[in-house]
């Protein structure tokens, strides 16, 4: 199987279990890194998700798989919040929009190459920014990377 194979796969058998709890399914990785396949579940929730969202799909999902064992390979499941997840799709920066950002570039904008500030959102090709009342644009094919800050 194909990685977005599996990955369409492990969708396809949590969306279900997640409805209705609340819990957003935001994004399924299936990837080798350093020698060890690892297959990353990314959730949400409006409040936040909390350590035992994570345990519970973590063994939720662990339990189907073993059941089904769809996954030839060994593999490390890990389970977290859509937080931790890098901004990639337009639909990550839609969905977090209003939260805070940290945005790194290519290439400089206004000499800069790393901003930080609330997501207004994407459009026409540019992420919007307010850095405390001032609003950027910036090209998204600039974008090197781009995360949610994590707000303790």
């Amino acid at each position: 199987m194909k990685p977005q194979d599996i990955e369409s796969l492990v969708r396809g058998v949590l969306q279900p279990m997640v409805e209705g709890k609340g819990i957003e399914l935001v994004d399924v990785e299936y990837v080798k890194e350093g020698g060890q396949w690892c297959l990353r579940v990314y959730i949400d929730r409006p409040e936040g998700v909390s350590m035992d969202d994570c345990e519970w799909v973590n063994d939720e999902l662990g339990r189907k798989l073993d059941d089904l064992d769809p996954i030839p390979q060994s593999y490390v499941l890990e389970v977290s919040s859509s937080g931790e997840k890098p901004l990639r799709r337009d639909s990550d920066y839609e969905r977090s929009r209003g939260r805070t950002v940290l945005v790194s570039l290519y290439a400089p904008v206004d000499g800069r190459k790393s901003f930080e500030g609330k997501l207004l959102g994407i459009a026409d090709g540019k992420v919007r920014l307010d850095l405390e009342g001032r609003v950027v644009e910036l090209p998204r094919e600039k974008v090197s990377r781009a995360r949610l800050v994590v707000e303790i």
